[in-house]
């Protein structure tokens, strides 16, 4: 096919955000006519120009060269008019490709329709002009189309650099969290890095792509150096020697720098294989000499032991984003050390952090020059320079007073109380304190920090705010380390959704009350399988149990039963639909050493077996602790316990002994108990709910409500 030399019309692909860098990169290369669009830039030129994009771009994913487009009603149409191309001029029959595909119309509606119409168009052409038609291969193909529809236009493309243009080669291995080269390039360009620029220091560099990056716009080094396979090798319009003339200059531009710059890289990461993968990545670019890998913690930094003074030195890091919800936590502490890491050792430094949240930048504590946004996949992300050349003071408000001195003194107080008591498992804090609305619990030696939903008048960036800020004054004034530290956020829920599991983190202790011994998961549900403000009602039951026949309904993780059966109870039958927390319970009994066929485990739903049960089977005592509000799919009925409490306390009485008794508890905020008709079904209720809510729990007298249920005489 014969281009005009200056006409090529190219579009060069980017990721969301770097449509303008692209732009400003383009015009540096001398392309004409740019003009910027969602997802990349069009521009005009001849083939030495393309060369010199795919060589020299640092942000452009693919480099398309328009082959045509036109306007389709018919589906029918589009081979005939993919047809018109002279595809023969473009690659010879003995080339394998393959068509990508994207875009809908009302006809079209899959890609891989869409594709083969383009490739029975192309084949179409090669059998008009009297040729063999060309294979196609899914992989490896030498000539990759790209064709795009949208409201009815369809235009088709050479891919003119082969394969993503984010692939340079040097990268043949990579760390578990990798930063994509193209969006590496762009945050090393708005960080200000330079060919003037002589250190770059990355403290979470991982396989270094940050570094690297860096170090080839400072070393004047093409992206594109080392790749060794293009598309357009295999296009008929190729100029090899012009490729080899554009190459050879890049060559000689990087020998000179590389001969001549001081610069010195310098990256550290806690995890050694990825470093290894570091050190061989920058092998391949020829940087190795320059390069300084340590295995150290980036929470722990000093100034920098540099062979070389330094006079523009950078710091550019990507941190972890902490996505799941057990790591915001160990992630926002992180920041805070971080941040006053970097006043204390970094000044005089130009300092770039890559952030997934806002509020994450906020912890540094440090004032911002600039801020970029970034797509780190579908991760929204935030860029954030800061200029220590000046003296950075905190202009965050200064950590609240009395929430510091309120910390301390419930911990000071209840930890002694909780020691004396026999527990190690208690609240500190339950939002004393209104602006600061969650709940602190302590496990052993780990804190689980449960927000409340805010009011709906409370904007979420402040209730997020709040939240850090407690977090933040957790870590400073309590002796908890932040990896034992996590964070559930804790709203309104409804039926099952309060036991959903959370993203898997495994953060298990086994704790202790009053002589028993309790597996914890604090991790990986909303609840941790042991409900803290029960605890006097669980010992009560015990209290009660010598010698008696118990049954525990809605047994969840079988805490009350084991107290039951530490209690000397001759029997101990635990009842719950769910299998997973029947099994916790099992775990539990083990844990205690209590084994015998006298203590069993049903699962079953609790309303239909006890429907299903014969008067004739008596229990002592029934501990009966359902929760407020049920539609499992696995239950027949639909549980609400305000409406229903009668009902459920009547069933569990059929299988009471005459001097039985019923321990009923719920947590509904304003639970009313039917005296009236519990009085018609021959049941009388006493009140224990003052008693039973412990000291750590005196804030919250609506947590739950229990009732010591009996046979009227």
């Amino acid at each position: 096919m014969n281009y005009p030399p200056n006409h090529n019309r190219y579009f060069a692909t980017c990721a969301k955000g770097l449509e303008p860098l692209l732009f400003e990169e383009l015009q540096q290369l001398h392309a004409q006519s740019v003009r910027q669009t969602m997802g990349g830039c069009w521009f005009e030129g001849d083939v030495q120009l393309a060369y010199r994009v795919c060589l020299w771009t640092r942000l452009a994913n693919r480099l398309l060269l328009s082959l045509g487009e036109t306007l389709v009603r018919r589906v029918q149409d589009i081979p005939q008019a993919v047809a018109t191309t002279p595809w023969e001029h473009v690659f010879d029959t003995s080339n394998t490709f393959v068509v990508d595909f994207n875009g809908r119309s009302n006809e079209i509606r899959h890609t891989q329709f869409g594709a083969q119409l383009i490739k029975d168009g192309i084949v179409d052409r090669f059998r008009d002009v009297g040729l063999q038609r060309p294979s196609v291969a899914k992989e490896g193909a030498d000539i990759r189309i790209h064709a795009h529809i949208h409201k009815d236009k369809l235009a088709w493309y050479l891919d003119f650099a082969g394969d993503s243009l984010h692939k340079r080669g040097y990268r043949q291995q990579q760390g578990s969290a990798p930063l994509k080269e193209t969006l590496a390039a762009a945050i090393a360009i708005r960080s200000g890095i330079t060919p003037a620029t002589d250190v770059v220091f990355d403290p979470f560099c991982g396989s270094g792509t940050l570094l690297l990056e860096a170090a080839m716009i400072c070393l004047d080094r093409a992206p594109g150096l080392t790749r060794t396979a293009w598309g357009f090798q295999h296009w008929l319009g190729h100029q090899e020697e012009a490729w080899q003339a554009l190459l050879n200059e890049a060559h000689q531009r990087f020998a000179a720098a590389n001969a001549s710059h001081p610069l010195q890289l310098v990256g550290y990461d806690m995890d050694a294989r990825v470093l290894a993968i570091a050190e061989q990545n920058a092998m391949r670019l020829g940087i190795h000499e320059r390069c300084t890998w340590q295995r150290r913690n980036a929470e722990s930094l000093t100034t920098l032991e540099l062979e070389q003074p330094t006079q523009q030195p950078h710091l550019i890091c990507n941190p972890p984003y902490g996505e799941r919800l057990g790591e915001e936590v160990e992630t926002l502490l992180l920041y805070r050390r971080f941040g006053a890491q970097l006043r204390e050792h970094f000044f005089g430094w130009q300092v770039s952090v890559l952030a997934g949240d806002e509020s994450l930048l906020k912890r540094l504590k440090l004032r911002s020059e600039r801020k970029y946004k970034f797509y780190n996949g579908p991760i929204e992300t935030q860029l954030a320079l800061y200029d220590l050349t000046k003296t950075q003071l905190e202009f965050t408000k200064e950590q609240s007073s009395d929430l510091a001195n309120r910390l301390r003194k419930n911990y000071q107080k209840f930890e002694k109380w909780a020691a004396k008591e026999g527990f190690n498992a208690w609240r500190i804090y339950d939002a004393d304190l209104p602006e600061y609305n969650a709940a602190v619990d302590v496990y052993d030696d780990c804190l689980v920090i449960q927000e409340y939903a805010a009011p709906q008048e409370i904007p979420d960036a402040v209730a997020k705010e709040r939240l850090w800020t407690l977090v933040d004054c957790l870590a400073q004034e309590l002796p908890f380390a932040a990896e034992n530290m996590t964070l559930k956020v804790r709203q309104r829920q409804s039926g099952k959704q309060q036991y959903e599991r959370q993203q898997p983190r495994g953060l298990i202790r086994i704790v202790h009350e009053y002589g028993a011994l309790f597996e914890t998961n604090l991790s990986d549900y909303l609840d941790t399988g042991l409900f803290l403000d029960h605890r006097w009602a669980r010992r009560e039951l015990g209290r009660l149990s010598e010698g008696k026949s118990v049954l525990n309904l809605f047994a969840y993780t079988c805490s009350a039963s084991v107290h039951a059966a530490l209690g000397g109870a001759k029997e101990v039958v635990s009842v719950d639909l769910s299998k997973t927390y029947l099994a916790w319970g099992q775990r539990n009994f083990q844990l205690n050493k209590l084994h015998g066929r006298q203590y069993q485990f049903i699962q079953a739903d609790c309303m239909q077996w006890l429907r299903q049960q014969r008067p004739q089977q008596r229990f002592d005592v029934i501990f009966l602790d359902p929760p407020t509000f049920s539609n499992s799919k696995r239950m027949q009925d639909v549980l609400d316990i305000q409406r229903d409490h009668v009902m459920l306390l009547t069933l569990a009485a059929r299988l009471l002994t005459d001097d039985g008794i019923i321990l009923f508890s719920n947590n509904k905020r304003r639970f009313k108990l039917n005296h009236e008709q519990l009085a018609a079904a021959e049941l009388v209720a006493e009140d224990l709910t003052a008693r039973s809510i412990p000291m750590d729990f005196a804030r919250h007298k609506g947590i739950h409500h229990l009732f010591k249920v009996t046979l009227r005489e």
